[in-house]
């Protein structure tokens, strides 16, 4: 690192105006090791890829993105491809990527991690959609992608109650989620590894999962999920009953959680989702957290797409690396 971005939503969190002290805190320990620094407040909501962009074109190597995983995914659509870093400061709601690279939540300490780790390159997901207007769209995502439940649950996050509630909003939605949505099924095509031609299913909900570690109460979700796998995981679920949905999840909770038959972890390539010819049911799909759009889908892996700074205790654990 020599020429540093920090990239931040002043008005995201709980508590934005703290925002400001995290940021000069980070600065200050960047300065102190001799790199220059430039500071950047994002404009809107979907602007942080854009400005990340327009810093690297302005010469800067590393773009750490300061908050959670809507900001990581928004500025790691413009360095996907690229020479410069993506590096990971927690500030956010939802950290699953800074978790899953062993960064503290202390934004401080996560910069004085970050300042000794190693520039990997990595693989990336990429997800193709249908956007809300109707036009064709794709997007990159490092956390996980889904389409179904999880998705119809982000589009009914309100982003006011969010910032002022933090976590428990999830929490709370998640269970109307479940005792309201009626799980409508669709179809999921895919191509497993070694095979000519893809596998059909119908299914409920499928999360396309890069990390093994969530943090809270997920951990260990999908075996052999990782950052420097160039395939995917997918967990299908093939059932609409609210009971076996339940069953899994609290056996993900207390880290007893098998797949099955109803509930299958699939190794894949690729895999295309869309609506049954019987069903005109709105189904979406959304990335790390972020709302998309909507069926027909596909979701594969571009391998070494990314330069990502990773702690060295996140070395030893990232399968791969």
């Amino acid at each position: 690192m020599r020429r540093v971005a920090l990239i931040y939503n002043p008005m995201s969190g709980q508590h934005p105006e703290r925002r400001a002290t995290q940021i000069a805190e980070v600065q200050a320990a960047l300065h102190g090791a001799g790199i220059e620094v430039r500071i950047i407040a994002t404009e809107s909501p979907e602007s942080a890829g854009r400005q990340a962009q327009e810093a690297v074109r302005e010469g800067c190597d590393t773009i750490l993105a300061c908050g959670g995983d809507g900001t990581v995914h928004e500025v790691l659509q413009s360095l996907v491809g690229g020479s410069a870093a993506l590096g990971v400061i927690p500030m956010g709601t939802a950290n699953a990527l800074a978790t899953d690279l062993g960064l503290p939540s202390s934004p401080v300490k996560a910069v004085k991690m970050l300042l000794t780790a190693t520039p990997v390159r990595i693989s990336v997901g990429h997800v193709f959609y249908r956007s809300v207007e109707g036009g064709d769209r794709s997007r990159y995502f490092i956390v996980a992608a889904g389409v179904g439940a999880d998705a119809f649950f982000f589009s009914r996050l309100d982003s006011r109650l969010k910032q002022r509630f933090g976590y428990v909003v999830y929490l709370v939605e998640a269970l109307r989620l479940w005792a309201t949505y009626t799980f409508p099924m669709f179809t999921a095509s895919f191509m497993e590894i070694d095979s000519e031609t893809p596998r059909d299913e119908e299914v409920s909900q499928l999360l396309a999962v890069r990390i093994s570690n969530f943090g809270g109460l997920v951990n260990n979700l999908v075996p052999g999920a990782s950052i420097s796998n160039g395939k995917l995981r997918v967990i299908a679920f093939k059932t609409f009953s609210r009971i076996r949905y339940l069953r899994f999840l609290t056996s993900v909770i207390f880290g007893r959680h098998r797949y099955a038959r109803t509930i299958e972890l699939v190794k894949c390539v690729s895999v295309e989702c869309r609506n049954r010819e019987v069903s005109a049911e709105r189904l979406f799909v959304e990335a790390d957290g972020e709302l998309l759009g909507t069926l027909p889908v596909r979701i594969e892996v571009v391998p070494q797409a990314l330069t990502l700074l990773i702690p060295a205790k996140a070395m030893r654990s990232i399968s791969g690396l």
